[in-house]
């Protein structure tokens, strides 16, 4: 774990909200200098605190408004049959997130695609063809309430 001060905690609050701001833009959000700012930037990159930044699409202005979140059990729960689950769903770019979870199924997956005969093609794919899978149970979101990307900062 990084330690980090009141700037860091700053800066990483303020790109958890917006990080399209230019450095100079962060630099006086935070009441920090330009420079500063920029070094703490690139440290906390080198880190791996800044995992990466992304842009947020809206799934339903571009074609992928349906939800899936999906319990996956394994038949054979050893790590090595984990990993391999883990490395065949990594591929789909459709599987969002991917947890494994205890107790209950071996995996919590959260799925975004077009529709449901995307979602079935899907399905198939990784969990009607793999041997290894047990159990599937699928739910779909009929709405989101909330939906956030921000860490809590301690």
């Amino acid at each position: 774990m990084t330690n980090l001060d009141e700037l860091d905690k700053r800066i990483l609050q303020t790109l958890q909200l917006d990080a399209s701001l230019s450095n100079q833009e962060l630099a006086q959000r935070v009441h920090a200098s330009p420079p500063t700012c920029l070094r703490r930037v690139h440290r906390l990159k080198k880190e791996g605190v800044i995992a990466k930044q992304v842009a947020i699409l809206s799934p339903e202005k571009v074609g992928a408004g349906l939800t899936a979140i999906v319990e996956i059990t394994l038949d054979h729960q050893a790590t090595e049959h984990q990993i391999a689950f883990e490395q065949l769903v990594a591929k789909e770019i459709a599987v969002q997130q991917c947890y494994r979870v205890s107790p209950g199924p071996d995996f919590v997956v959260i799925i975004q695609v077009a529709d449901m005969a995307a979602y079935h093609a899907l399905a198939h794919r990784l969990f009607a063809t793999q041997s290894n899978v047990r159990n599937v149970r699928s739910f779909f979101s009929i709405s989101r309430s909330k939906f956030e990307t921000q860490v809590v900062l301690a």
